[in-house]
């Protein structure tokens, strides 16, 4: 038998565990997110069971994904668990005798009901059971634990192929697992883990024994797989930039193409490739979107940021002759750009304003009818916007309107039907070559803007103007269709459209209102769906868009209290409710809004009994102390609205704080819940307006904030 020196020195030792699951190659864009999955699911799967270790890490090549955890200790630590039991009143009767609800929870966990106790939690006393629980061995452990960890992982998109219908990204192949230099035999998708391990597909396919994690790390870089994906990465972009500096040149490094290419190889070989120049009168998004997004090749550019005809090819297999793995690269690049020339020549034949008619045979949606119809509204609002924007011009409305009317016949062209990610900028290449002019033709390409997070505005006001009309017909017309994002569903990617829409207005700082642009939007449906409910729609329009403006003040650092105060007050002009926020955020801990939260506070509570349609009758108001607030709200009221108008919030905000002073003394003097009904109907009233003007500003009531 141990000694208690011997058990507390076993508890303390630590092994390294290493998990690798052998695949067919999952696609690279799945890779990323798995990874990070296996982290934080293997961390959470080894604390759940107790387990303490170092460092939890998850790395990852097309064909395995590798689980590292150091430091894990041998054996669960000896623990008390507490179990909860029935009430008091459940557990004993009114002799004080156990009941069958007592007895039979002692029994559950093999104990007398004398053994138990009973501690108080929450509102009464419940039963309780302190087990002593003996901690269980890791490697015994593991061989259950493991096999969840692997079904667990989520994926966009899975398979099954084999009897026990397992699924996962792709087919699991083998599965190593060592615990320190322990074999750990856990079972799954038919497979049984052991210390095997595969190398390269092609230089070094094995198997190959694993006498340990270390062996395993020592092992790999020889049989040409590099498993760490930012070391994979680093020597992908070292290898493509010197390819690049071979011939003068420099890369054009796009971070997601990096990264996909990094999960697509398990040791890189950058090799520099060339393609006849004839092919430089292409634009140069078609080479880049070709090279890029349907060969995976990295472009060259010269010093002055000008296409070369070159490009770096990422290689899997460093054992395949050199030329003729050029070649063949060389090749299916020459195929896809001799297509594109050939869409490019056949697009040229007609300009854009002889493809408008080919709208009407485009479909929008079935509610809402055919591109052609879809570009008329756009012409529409467009020039509604145009009239309604101050500062808008003649020459930037004609530009605005004429891209309106062109901005989608690009989907017509052979080049975007082959290429969809080119639209808008096959449109922009298109006006120029037919002779439009650069504002209109900047507009066309700046209407689809932006086209992903993180993407450019239009910079434009003809192009703002186009993007604005293209969102707002958008979300009109499927809100009006009763199209919803539903969960992670956004088939029509109205999440994307709204926040693009906001984002715009913030940017330009268009003074005009949500509701303005939605109601314009929507009136253009009213003769294809004369059933359409207007008011409605266009409040779950607005609630739809707030929640996505919620989140990007948040995420531009706009507390989420500020957040709520701010969206909370009847306004609609985004750019005001913007620059509102940041305002009301900057004096977060001054005494202005602490003065002014106070103040609203203790108003807004009285107010909200307050009939809205009664309004305040002078000559109910009797004493000398409702006679004063009164005044004082005449008074301050059209200045706050004024100041608020200008955008001067600091002087709006101290009119606010010192209107303290005023209620205070109010309700000092005066009662306002009067026996007199109509008396106190009038002075409810009153703290109603008040409260109104407030709200103006913000919903005090909902920003956390000091007590002055």
């Amino acid at each position: 038998m141990k000694t208690q020196h011997e058990q507390s020195v076993e508890k303390t030792v630590t092994r390294e565990l290493l998990l690798e699951i052998g695949t067919e190659e999952i696609p690279a864009r799945f890779m990323p997110e798995i990874l990070k999955q296996l982290t934080e699911k293997g961390a959470a799967l080894l604390a759940e069971q107790h387990l303490s270790c170092g460092a939890v890490r998850a790395l990852g090549t097309p064909r395995r994904l590798v689980l590292h955890v150091t430091d894990l200790v041998t054996k669960q630590p000896d623990r008390e668990e507490k179990k909860k039991g029935p009430a008091r009143e459940r557990a004993f009767d009114q002799a004080g005798k156990p009941t069958a609800a007592a007895r039979g929870f002692a029994a559950k966990l093999g104990l007398k009901v004398e053994e138990l106790e009973l501690e108080r939690m929450g509102k009464g006393e419940h039963l309780v059971a302190i087990q002593q629980i003996s901690g269980v061995r890791t490697g015994d452990l593991l061989h259950e634990i493991l096999p969840r960890l692997i079904k667990s992982l989520p994926f966009p998109k899975n398979m099954y192929w084999e009897s026990s219908r397992f699924r996962f990204a792709r087919p699991l192949r083998w599965l190593l697992c060592l615990y320190g230099d322990e074999p750990v035999e856990l079972q799954c998708a038919g497979l049984t883990g052991g210390s095997e391990t595969r190398g390269h597909r092609f230089m070094a396919p094995g198997p190959f024994k694993v006498k340990d994690p270390a062996h395993y790390f020592n092992m790999l870089p020889k049989l040409n797989v590099v498993l760490d994906q930012e070391v994979r990465a680093n020597l992908i972009k070292e290898g493509v930039e010197a390819a690049a500096a071979s011939c003068d040149s420099r890369a054009v490094l796009d971070p997601e193409l990096l990264e996909e290419v990094t999960f697509l190889v398990e040791q890189p070989q950058a090799l520099l490739c060339s393609y006849p120049e004839n092919y430089l009168t292409l634009p140069r998004e078609v080479l880049v979107t070709t090279m890029q997004s349907h060969q995976r090749y990295f472009p060259l550019e010269d010093k002055d940021g000008k296409i070369c005809p070159y490009f770096v090819a990422v290689s899997n297999n460093p054992a395949a002759p050199v030329e003729n793995v050029r070649a063949g690269n060389e090749k299916v690049l020459k195929a896809r750009l001799a297509d594109a020339r050939f869409f490019y020549d056949e697009d040229r034949r007609s300009s854009l304003e002889a493809r408008v008619e080919k709208l009407k045979d485009i479909l929008f949606q079935e509610k809402l009818g055919t591109v052609y119809d879809k570009m008329k509204r756009l012409v529409s609002l467009t020039g509604f916007l145009a009239d309604l924007l101050p500062g808008t011009d003649v020459p930037t409305k004609t530009a605005a309107l004429k891209a309106a009317r062109l901005a989608k016949t690009d989907l017509t062209t052979h080049m975007v039907g082959e290429f969809p990610e080119l639209q808008g900028i096959m449109g922009r290449e298109y006006a120029q070559a037919d002779g439009v002019d650069k504002k209109t033709a900047d507009a066309v390409y700046e209407h689809y803007l932006p086209r992903f997070t993180g993407d450019n505005l239009p910079l434009s006001r003809a192009g703002a103007l186009v993007a604005l009309a293209d969102k707002a017909d958008h979300l009109a017309g499927c809100f009006a269709a009763g199209i919803r994002p539903t969960g992670s569903q956004d088939p029509y990617a109205l999440r994307r459209q709204s926040l693009g829409l906001i984002q715009i207005i913030m940017e330009h700082a268009f003074p005009f209102t949500f509701g303005e642009l939605i109601e314009q939007a929507l009136n253009l449906y009213r003769e294809r769906l004369p059933e359409l409910d207007a008011g409605e729609t266009a409040a779950g329009i607005r609630e739809f868009a707030w929640q996505r403006l919620r989140h990007y003040m948040q995420e531009k650092g706009i507390d989420y209290d500020v957040v709520d105060g701010v969206l909370a007050a009847p306004l609609g002009d985004i750019s005001a409710l913007w620059e509102r926020a940041c305002f009301l955020q900057e004096q977060r801990g001054s005494n202005m809004l602490s003065l002014a939260a106070a103040a609203y506070t203790r108003v807004a509570n009285l107010a909200s009994t307050a009939n809205a349609a009664i309004p305040i009758n002078e000559k109910l108001l009797h004493e000398a102390g409702e006679q004063e607030l009164y005044s004082r709200y005449r008074e301050t009221e059209p200045k706050v609205r004024s100041l608020l108008a200008a955008g001067d919030y600091a002087a709006a905000l101290a009119l606010l704080a010192q209107f303290k002073e005023a209620i205070d003394s109010f309700f000092e003097a005066v009662l306002v819940m009067a026996k007199d009904e109509a008396i106190r109907d009038n002075r409810l009233a009153l703290l109603y307006r008040i409260r109104e003007m407030y709200l103006q500003m913000a919903d005090f009531a909902k920003i956390v904030f000091a007590s002055p």
